[in-house]
């Protein structure tokens, strides 16, 4: 896929962005990493009126504060919690079920469309952007592309996505937050998701197949940032 961008003036204007807040107490594993996909994406949903964004992680008021001092409108969920919850509870039910109903046992992507009947229930082209962070890293491969055929229609025409993909096994899990316009905030904390595997580039490029172009940048710490416009 060719990368298709806005034509960037030649002697651009100096943006301010919000200054990243000290850490706190009750984040004191926190660490800044320098995001030249949030850049890209912030960039790319510059001109955007009425723009609305979809964060995929937990509420963080410094990320919903760093969106709305832009003008944006900032819908938050965490699917990945959301998605750890049903499973819990289906193996729950599961076990508790009688012997008679132990037949019942469904695939994966019937798990998934279960899964879905009540997660990201947003009317179709609803955002321009999604921070849908390392989600994909988390779900079983059969449910993956039911999720992203999901974001892929609860996205505007011409939107943007950014997605991070660990090149090799996480070693830790982390939540991400907004720290400013070209940073983003990892925060170690308590696993709640076990991470399922590692895209390849071909997987992921196959993955966002729908999507009209896309951009990658790499990091030294083995995480990739994906960028993709719809």
């Amino acid at each position: 896929m060719n990368w298709m961008t806005k034509t960037r003036p030649a002697t651009p204007g100096v943006t301010r962005a919000p200054k990243p807040g000290p850490l706190t107490a009750a984040s004191p594993s926190a660490n800044i990493r320098i995001s030249n996909g949030l850049k890209e994406f912030l960039w790319q949903l510059s001109d955007t009126p009425n723009c609305r964004v979809l964060d995929l992680g937990p509420v963080w008021q410094s990320t919903v504060a760093f969106f709305v001092d832009k003008g944006y409108r900032v819908t938050t969920e965490d699917v990945l919690r959301t998605w750890t919850d049903f499973q819990a509870a289906e193996e729950e039910r599961r076990r508790t079920c009688s012997p008679e109903d132990e037949s019942e046992r469904i695939s994966q992507t019937v798990f998934g469309e279960k899964f879905l009947a009540g997660a990201l229930q947003y009317p179709e082209h609803r955002f321009h952007g999604v921070l849908a962070w390392d989600l994909l890293d988390y779900f079983d491969a059969e449910v993956v592309p039911l999720v992203m055929e999901r974001i892929f229609s609860i996205l505007h025409p011409g939107g943007a996505l950014l997605a991070l993909f660990h090149s090799r096994s996480a070693e830790r899990f982390h939540r991400y937050r907004v720290a400013d316009s070209q940073s983003v905030e990892l925060l170690a904390s308590p696993t709640i998701a076990v991470h399922a595997r590692v895209f390849r580039n071909r997987e992921i490029l196959d993955l966002f197949g729908k999507f009209r172009s896309s951009k990658t940048f790499v990091g030294r710490d083995q995480v990739r940032e994906a960028l993709f416009l719809k």
